[in-house]
């Protein structure tokens, strides 16, 4: 079975997350770039692939570079492995991003510890993991002990900050990536 490969790129969906970002139509990119409005929609829907000069009039439209465009697209394929990093233990403190690429979902692995001051805010959910060693948060007021195998879930703008007790700690922490609008369950009997 093969790891991923670079594959090419998807990049309706940047195209569609930064006119919406923009808040403009369709219509007001078509005029802008000179380009249909069929033919964008198309772009967005994966349906048609923009040439480099139309990627360029509709990043020129949407006050960005194709090149940004480019950097912000989703890969084609919808499976990608991330392989360990070789045999040797890596030096402590370490992050190692999980996910590659623009997506929905951020996640990164924590060896050691790391400034234990820093206070972290995300705009999303997160989901803390302790796949090995002992870690302490404080969030919301309250200290936590975390042991290998606990999870601590945090909700969007919840203020906190955690430590690693033990040198050979590792900690996975999943969270919703920043550019997407997280939607909050609506209190019972609040109409649609």
């Amino acid at each position: 079975m093969g790891d991923h490969k670079e594959q090419p790129l998807r990049v309706g969906a940047a195209v569609r997350r930064r006119r919406r970002a923009l808040e403009l139509t369709l219509a007001v990119v078509a005029e802008r770039s000179g380009l249909s409005v069929p033919f964008l929609s198309q772009i967005e829907n994966e349906r048609a692939r923009p040439s480099r000069s139309s990627l360029e009039k509709v990043a020129d439209a949407l006050r960005t570079t194709a090149v940004e465009l480019l950097a912000a697209a989703d890969p084609a394929c919808s499976v990608d492995v991330v392989r360990a990093e070789g045999l040797e233990p890596l030096p402590a403190p370490h992050v190692r991003s999980l996910v590659r690429g623009h997506h929905q979902m951020h996640a990164s692995e924590f060896t050691g510890d790391h400034d234990p001051g820093r206070e972290f805010q995300y705009r999303n959910d997160q989901l803390m993991y302790v796949a090995d060693g002992v870690v302490e948060v404080e969030a919301e007021g309250r200290a936590y002990r975390l042991g290998r195998g606990d999870t601590l879930y945090l909700t969007g703008g919840v203020r906190h900050r955690w430590r690693a007790t033990e040198s050979d700690t590792r900690v996975l922490v999943v969270a919703v990536a920043e550019h997407i609008e997280a939607v909050r369950d609506r209190p019972r009997g609040e109409g649609r």
